[in-house]
């Protein structure tokens, strides 16, 4: 057994059993984890953390559960890590009991896996935590993950809005927003009532409330896109932003975008609705294996089901992003041309046909071609002098 999992190694043969929760006790109290496989010689570690009012079984069973992602965790282990309080069956806080910050969470990460590396998936707060942990502890973080990562403080507009939410609405209902866009809410009934008896019944409310007020509390992440020559903060690692594009929080998921290396970020915007681990669990794990292959562990991953008919400078290396001065944006289905809108009056149209040629319409209406996935400078030398953009991806 490997050295790398001393706090788990105690309890259970892990060979024997594949699966098993612990609590593990940290300077801020107990985190309760859940192993599942066994760490494999030098290969990273999965390590999930899930948004305020889910725990790791309803953010991220329907997603490791799907066939495909079965695959991954064939050689990858995965650790799935609860906040304080929000796992199933969770004992009340005493009332004097403090409850971590952000920060103080993504501290306990070392405390609590004591593991070489890890490859971090995140939502909401989780994806705030494992961005901070990865800032603090570069050197353990191999890539990441985030879905609906909001990388500020929160503002005393948004402040003094769930101020009055709170007044008005119950705490479910606040929640139900933050996960959920309005059209989600207003058309996919079932859906919303399963995640508010989820949040009403499940959740240990006391609890619930202190890591709720916890996140509403985060510091802002103070990143900065790196610049040639000059003193930065940002993720060295590389990393898939993911949002669905009702979600609420999109907008703070392209501004992270924005804030990050664009030649280690990728942002994946998929169509509705909000919530891609539950709802798009096959794009998901596509994407993901994308990623990690582009990370250089092709050789562990073998794509068993039907490759798409992509473009291979963006999809089958995600985590590397083009140099073009626009974002690239492309799409998982095959044969099918999308336009999108992006940044004022900016189209692109895209066709994944062989040998593809991209049309690109600026603000000042400047033209540029591309063939089979590489960017023709005789055009204009400028272009490729400008300001590298991270690359987008649409499914």
């Amino acid at each position: 057994m490997s050295d790398i999992w001393p706090l788990f190694r105690k309890r259970l043969d892990l060979k024997q059993f594949g699966s098993f929760e612990t609590d593990v006790e940290t300077p801020f109290g107990r985190i309760h984890c859940t192993m599942k496989g066994v760490p494999k010689g030098d290969r990273p570690v999965i390590l999930t953390f899930h948004d305020i009012g889910l725990n790791h079984k309803t953010c991220w069973d329907t997603l490791f559960n799907h066939e495909d992602m079965s695959e991954i965790m064939q050689h990858f282990a995965v650790c799935h890590v609860d906040a304080p309080g929000q796992h199933e069956g969770a004992n009340t806080f005493s009332t004097g009991y403090e409850y971590p910050s952000m920060d103080q969470l993504s501290e306990t990460l070392p405390l609590v896996l004591k593991l070489k590396s890890v490859l971090g998936i995140g939502i909401g707060a989780g994806a705030y935590i494992l961005t901070r942990f990865a800032l603090d502890f570069p050197e353990m973080v191999e890539g990441l993950m985030l879905i609906n990562i909001n990388p500020c403080a929160e503002g005393w507009m948004d402040w003094a809005a769930h101020k009055i939410s709170g007044w008005t609405h119950a705490m479910p209902d606040m929640i139900i927003t933050h996960l959920f866009g309005k059209e989600e809410i207003h058309h996919n009934h079932d859906l919303i009532g399963t995640y508010r008896q989820h949040i009403a019944n499940d959740m240990n409310q006391f609890n619930l409330h202190l890591f709720i007020k916890s996140y509403e509390s985060r510091r802002d992440l103070e990143i900065e896109r790196p610049i040639p020559g000059g003193i930065f903060r940002t993720l060295k690692c590389p990393s898939l932003l993911v949002v669905g594009d009702t979600s609420p929080a999109v907008e703070a998921v392209v501004e992270c975008n924005t804030k990050l290396d664009p030649t280690k970020t990728t942002l994946l915007k998929v169509r509705r609705p909000a919530t891609p681990p539950r709802s798009h669990p096959a794009k998901l794990t596509e994407a993901f294996k994308y990623f990690i292959q582009g990370m250089g562990y092709t050789a562990f991953i073998l794509l068993n089901a039907p490759v798409p008919s992509v473009p291979s400078a963006s999809m089958t290396r995600l985590a590397r992003s083009r140099t073009a001065s626009g974002s690239s944006v492309t799409s998982f289905e095959g044969n099918r041309s999308r336009s999108h809108t992006h940044d004022g009056n900016r189209s692109r149209s895209h066709t994944n046909e062989g040998n593809r040629s991209r049309s690109h319409t600026t603000e000042n209406q400047r033209g540029r071609s591309h063939t089979g996935g590489s960017m023709d400078g005789s055009a204009n030398s400028n272009v490729d002098q400008a300001v590298p953009k991270s690359t987008e991806v649409s499914c």
